[in-house]
């Protein structure tokens, strides 16, 4: 009698362990996949979303980069972002790698996005990824300061903290520059 009673709890946890296996290996949606084979950048973002979650697939950070990079590859925002910060942070299988995390912090902050501004002035402000460069990281701490938001104060104090570290004409070559930027790509949330 005992035989059969380990035999039923070990049958109940062996199909336990079949159903949840299936359940984490069913597909991602078949229409948001199409239209993310078919060249969607939106479409391929939520894709890689889908396999770094793990939603709908088993995780798989591998696919969620290859999916970001599509995305990334078409100057998409939320790629770039993505895929900067899956090289940041690595794990399960997936390499950190900083050079390629600031490469794209880089290409999004250059399109304007503040959040990629200050991760890439404080990468510089380290030399994480790159040389470490206290002018350039006041440059990217700048500009992500100039934009009203809930880390604005956050940037603003980061900024302050590495504009004791350059000289005067460091900074008034930087904020030259900075100035410059904002002219040219005018910001509707901006503080100046």
């Amino acid at each position: 009698m005992k035989i059969r009673h380990t035999r039923l709890v070990n049958l109940a946890i062996f199909s336990v362990a079949l159903l949840t296996a299936a359940a984490q290996t069913t597909d991602v949606d078949a229409a948001l996949l199409a239209r993310a084979n078919a060249g969607d950048a939106a479409a391929e973002v939520l894709a890689g979303e889908s396999y770094a979650a793990g939603k709908g697939v088993a995780p798989d950070l591998k696919q969620a980069a290859a999916w970001y990079l599509k995305a990334a590859e078409q100057a998409n925002l939320a790629g770039e972002i993505h895929l900067a910060a899956l090289y940041r942070d690595g794990g399960k299988g997936f390499p950190r790698d900083m050079a390629q995390a600031t490469a794209w912090y880089r290409k999004a902050a250059e399109q304007g996005d503040t959040g990629a501004q200050g991760a890439l002035g404080v990468l510089y402000s380290y030399g994480q990824g790159l040389a470490q460069n206290y002018v350039e990281a006041y440059y990217w701490l700048d500009l992500a300061a100039h934009v009203k938001g809930p880390k604005q104060e956050q940037y603003a104090a980061n900024r302050q903290m590495i504009g004791q570290k350059i000289t005067a004409d460091e900074l008034e070559a930087v904020e030259e520059r900075v100035a410059q930027w904002l002219a040219a790509h005018p910001r509707a949330n901006a503080t100046e």
